[in-house]
This record gives C-alpha cells, sequence and structure tokens, in this order.
C-alpha cells in the first residue's frame, strides 16, 4: 500500500490510545501553526479559532514559550476551555478583537498572530465583511471568507509573523495587502506536514508534556457517528471533539 509507512506509528506500550489518537491530526496541526509563527519567549501571540485545532495550537504556543496567549472565538465552551489552558480569551460577539487586542498590546499588536479559522469564518452583522464574503461565494465570486486573514493583517504588530493552517480554498478578495507590505509582515502557511512532527510530539505525550485528550468532549460508539456529526456541525451539546469507539 502506497504511503502506508507514514500513515501507520508504532507507539509504545503503556500509553493511553486517548492520548495518542490525535498525533493522526489536530496536535501535529496545531503544532505546526504554533512552530512556523516563530514564537519567541516575549511575544504575545493571538490565535483565531478555539475549535480542536485552535486549542492544539494554544497548547503548543504554551509550550514553545509564548509570554501571553490570547485566544478568539465565540462559543463559550471553547473559550472556556482555552481559559482552562492559561489563554486570555476574547468573545467577538462581545468585544472589538482589534480593540481588545491593542489594549492587551499596549496598543503595539501581537508579535505574532495565527489563522486556525479559514474558510469557515463566521458570518456576523457585527462584522459587515462577512456578510459581504458569504454573498460573494454564494454567487461564485469568491470561495473563502477572509476575515480573519484581514483582522490577522490589521491588527498584527510590524515585522510580526501571521500563521495560516486555517484551510483556504481558492480565491479571497480585499485583503489589504499594502497595509501587510507597509508593515513588514512574514507570512508562513501550508497544510500540516504530519509525519514530519509526529516522532517529537510523541516523545512530548510521553514525558508528559502534553495531553491532547483534553479536547475530547464526546466519547460514543461507532453505531453513533452519524448524530454525532450533526452534533458537531451544529456546535450543539458543548461538542468540540468527538470521540468514535468501535
Amino acid at each position: 500500500m502506497p504511503f502506508a509507512d507514514t500513515t501507520h506509528v508504532k507507539v509504545p506500550e503503556g500509553i493511553d490510545d486517548e492520548k495518542l489518537l490525535f498525533l493522526s491530526d489536530i496536535l501535529p496541526t496545531g503544532w505546526q501553526a504554533a512552530v512556523q509563527a516563530d514564537i519567541q519567549p516575549t511575544d504575545t501571540v493571538a490565535i483565531w479559532g478555539c475549535g480542536p485545532v485552535g486549542q492544539m495550537t494554544i497548547r503548543s504556543a504554551i509550550l514553545l514559550g509564548a509570554e501571553q496567549v490570547i485566544a478568539i472565538d465565540h462559543l463559550p465552551e471553547r473559550l472556556s476551555m482555552a481559559a482552562a489552558a492559561g489563554a486570555i480569551t476574547i468573545n467577538f460577539d462581545e468585544e472589538n478583537v482589534v480593540e481588545r487586542l491593542n489594549e492587551l498590546t499596549g496598543g503595539k499588536g501581537p508579535h505574532k498572530c495565527i489563522d486556525a479559522v479559514g474558510t469557515e469564518s463566521h458570518v456576523s452583522f457585527g462584522q459587515p465583511d462577512t456578510i459581504l464574503d458569504r454573498a460573494k461565494q454564494m454567487v461564485m465570486a469568491e470561495s473563502d471568507r477572509p476575515h480573519v486573514l484581514r483582522e490577522m493583517i490589521y491588527v498584527c504588530r510590524p515585522a510580526g509573523v501571521i500563521s495560516i493552517i486555517g484551510v483556504y480554498l481558492g480565491l479571497v478578495d480585499k485583503i489589504p495587502m499594502g497595509q501587510a507590505m507597509n508593515k513588514g509582515l512574514t507570512f508562513r502557511m501550508a497544510q500540516a506536514h504530519v509525519p514530519r512532527w509526529t516522532g517529537d510530539l510523541l516523545r512530548r505525550i510521553e514525558d508528559g508534556q502534553i495531553d491532547p485528550s483534553f479536547v475530547i468532549t464526546h466519547k460514543v460508539d461507532l453505531s453513533q457517528g452519524p448524530e454525532m456529526y450533526r452534533t458537531f456541525r451544529d456546535k450543539a451539546d458543548d461538542c468540540i471533539k468527538v470521540m468514535l469507539r468501535p
């Protein structure tokens, strides 16, 4: 089977499956988002999106030594999980993200901004550009909703880094490239290189540096899969991550 050696990992005895399960995707994805931001010990790191990948990104940024981590979302259960890791939280339904980030950084903006949302950026009447993006999607004039990308450019500190791990599918519009250029921002982005990080992250799990199982909110039998996909899609029952048992 082609590439079978990259999708099957021999793991040590004595570690719970729940701790190892997310080596397959969300842990290395969140880790790469933080690593490619080149986090330094004095950095303020802002992370947009507190879903499963965002949660791993938050803990990766903390593990890599960021001085301050700020997590942005609007779902209470996600913000609560982010706060439990030690992040400062911003609910974009209740606060202006740019104003709050400037307040937390003395008007300078975060050193590093991470997009863990991508094309599924939330649509809100409080953020008019998201309405325009959704309308453009419907008439096939744009494929993604880049509200988060715009917001990161507006607020990122000059000479800062923008790390994009949230997936984009095609064309985006109204990106303030002039501001990004004049600020001297660095953009780093990619699909997650999962095999590259597997060995290092497995060691960190063994050493107790991180336990990815914290993100599991629902454990159900495989037969309940269709129901739980709907629950996750609808963000119901405080669902963040589901583990299906065969």
